[in-house]
């Protein structure tokens, strides 16, 4: 039996996803066109603060929250026609997740290059 490293996994992903900065995804944000989704445990929240207008939803739960057949997906806290633009604090959860979200079926998914770490030298705001 074979295992595969966390950096094989995420070259992997890396090959099948989209990768956008920062940068992007404030302008997304600006011009309404994604949803912005925090994958971080609750906890990395309480002691870096969170990004203004992100949804947090921890990556233990991310599948679960958006099957479409789940009492989360349908209270429509994300709006399903807009790109879901994930980051965790680096980037190496987010591409894994992005990868899970493809497989579930979803297209128009991406995260951010660099995490939390990119955003908070950016011009989002920290709250």
């Amino acid at each position: 039996m074979t295992v595969k490293s966390i950096q094989t996994l995420v070259s992997e992903a890396m090959q099948e996803i989209k990768t956008i900065n920062a940068d992007d995804a404030y302008k997304m944000i600006e011009d309404n066109e994604c949803n912005l989704i925090d994958i971080r445990e609750a906890r990395e929240l309480e002691k870096t603060g969170s990004v203004e207008n992100s949804v947090h939803i921890s990556r233990g739960m991310l599948e679960i929250f958006l099957d479409p057949n789940s009492v989360y997906f349908q209270k429509g806290i994300l709006d399903q026609s807009k790109e879901m633009v994930l980051f965790c604090a680096g980037g190496v959860r987010s591409a894994l997740a992005v990868k899970a979200l493809k497989n579930m079926g979803y297209e128009k998914v991406s995260h951010i290059d660099g995490g939390f770490g990119s955003i908070s030298n950016s011009s989002f705001k920290i709250v």
